[in-house]
């Protein structure tokens, strides 16, 4: 049976910085393969990244873990034993939507168009690496889960109202790109915690892959309008070796 790419097998701890907090709302995600060390591995990587995960190995445990506790998204194998991911695709979507990720066998292009067609959201074929798997996944969570209703935010004299998309400094208005007040609404959510640039990137804009610079620009011209001294600034701090904090106390960086 097909397993995960080796070199991602042989990575089984991904990192994920200390700092950086869960998501803010952690998907329920169910597993179901019938290799246990596949499933083990994918269980492991979304687990780090966050999620809760349920596994099953066969078609008729998944539906009856899907009725127990009805997940956020399935991470659905084509090649199961009795009962295909296939039959489990239409069984579920017959019960109520949720997003499938499926996974498929390189050769099996007609499985495939047949599992997009009943309602798959994407598919992974094997071999696969479990890290693009995660991004797979979380990619879907974003396009299908509703968007939490934005909140008001606001520390060392910033202010953010995401609803009317304004943001103040001591009373005063901004003026700021969308990709900066994205940015500083993030920063002043999330105070004191460091995030590396990666994070920045999928976090703020939704952005799996890119320019890493992108990140440093933004940074440099949002302290241009928020810091008091942006030679020197003391709001969004650079960590050497992981990224970027914002600290509302404004104290002298290390």
């Amino acid at each position: 049976m097909q397993q995960p790419h080796e070199s991602a097998r042989a990575d089984a701890s991904p990192s994920r910085p200390q700092d950086a907090p869960p998501p803010a709302d952690p998907a329920r995600i169910l597993v179901v393969d019938d290799d246990p060390t596949v499933a083990e591995i994918v269980s492991g990587y979304l687990q780090r990244a966050g999620h809760i995960v349920d596994r099953a190995d066969d078609g008729p445990t998944a539906l009856d873990r899907a009725a127990a506790h009805w997940p956020d998204l399935v991470v659905l194998d084509l090649m199961l034993p009795g009962m295909d991911g296939l039959e489990v695709c239409r069984r579920m979507r017959g019960t109520g939507p949720v997003p499938i990720v499926m996974l498929t066998a390189r050769g099996d292009e007609d499985d495939r168009i047949v599992g997009l067609e009943i309602g798959a959201d994407d598919y992974v074929t094997k071999p696969f690496s479990p890290r693009e798997l995660v991004l797979r996944v979380e990619s879907v969570l974003r396009r299908t889960r509703p968007a939490p209703a934005p909140c008001p935010a606001s520390a060392a004299g910033l202010a953010v109202d995401p609803t009317a998309r304004r943001a103040t400094k001591d009373g005063a208005e901004l003026t700021l790109t969308l990709r900066e007040f994205d940015l500083l609404a993030f920063f002043l959510r999330y105070p004191g915690q460091a995030f590396t640039r990666e994070e920045l990137m999928r976090e703020v804009w939704g952005w799996d892959f890119g320019d890493l610079s992108t990140v440093t620009v933004h940074v440099r011209r949002l302290r241009g309008k928020i810091e008091d001294d942006p030679a020197r600034p003391r709001l969004i701090q650079t960590v050497w070796g992981v990224g970027y904090r914002f600290d509302p106390a404004g104290r002298e960086a290390d």
